[in-house]
């Protein structure tokens, strides 16, 4: 994992008001983080976490069913404005707790598809096929959509999502063999801009390739 250390410039702009995007593969470890970065942050941040999924559906966001594949048809149109809405609404909210910092994470496979020009980072948490397999088949997945997402996962369909649309901005972790605690702590350095993890740097191909 290519790691590298952000520059003067980019450090000056630590103590800004913050939004994050937390993308992956389903199975990945997002929900986890976010949970984790909520005890943590919350205590010394102006601190929300947006669900991506659960917006669209709170919101009557889904147009319908895939009746191949099992999943939800959301549209992403309508989505992306309702969380630019929600987004708006939670930086120029006044409460007694201006004087901290405000942080807003947005959680969910579907978060990079959004438009946000405000957004700080995107951050795609990846994993090994093999062990993505392993969860997925935990979670009662079919077969069908097991490799679908496994696929996906080797390709790295979400950091060339991701990147096409924002650049730069976007840095991957390879979570397979990281602890929780680990996975946090990277994370809050991409947030802080002490470190970047550029896309590009990690290759799950061989699973393609029948390696795993």
């Amino acid at each position: 994992m290519k790691i590298m250390k952000s520059s003067n410039k980019e450090k000056i702009k630590e103590n800004h008001n913050k939004i994050i995007f937390i993308t992956g593969t389903p199975g990945t470890g997002k929900t986890t983080l976010a949970n984790v970065l909520e005890s943590k942050f919350s205590k010394n941040y102006n601190f929300q976490i947006v669900k991506i999924n659960d917006l669209a559906i709170e919101n009557n966001l889904i147009d319908g069913v895939d009746s191949d594949k099992g999943y939800n048809i959301v549209n992403v149109q309508k989505l992306d404005k309702k969380l630019n809405e929600v987004l708006d609404s939670f930086f120029n909210e006044k409460d007694l707790n201006d004087s901290k910092l405000k942080i807003s994470i947005v959680e969910g496979h579907l978060s990079h598809l959004c438009n946000c020009e405000n957004v700080d980072k995107i951050i795609v948490l990846r994993l090994n096929p093999k062990i993505l397999e392993s969860r997925l088949k935990s979670r009662n997945y079919s077969e069908y959509k097991i490799h679908e997402n496994l696929e996906a996962e080797a390709l790295g369909v979400c950091s060339v999502e991701a990147y096409q649309k924002y650049g730069t901005k976007v840095n991957e972790i390879d979570t397979s063999d990281l602890s929780t605690k680990e996975v946090f702590k990277f994370v809050e350095d991409i947030i802080f801009n002490k470190k970047d993890f550029p896309v590009g740097s990690i290759d799950f191909m061989k699973w393609i390739l029948g390696g795993y």
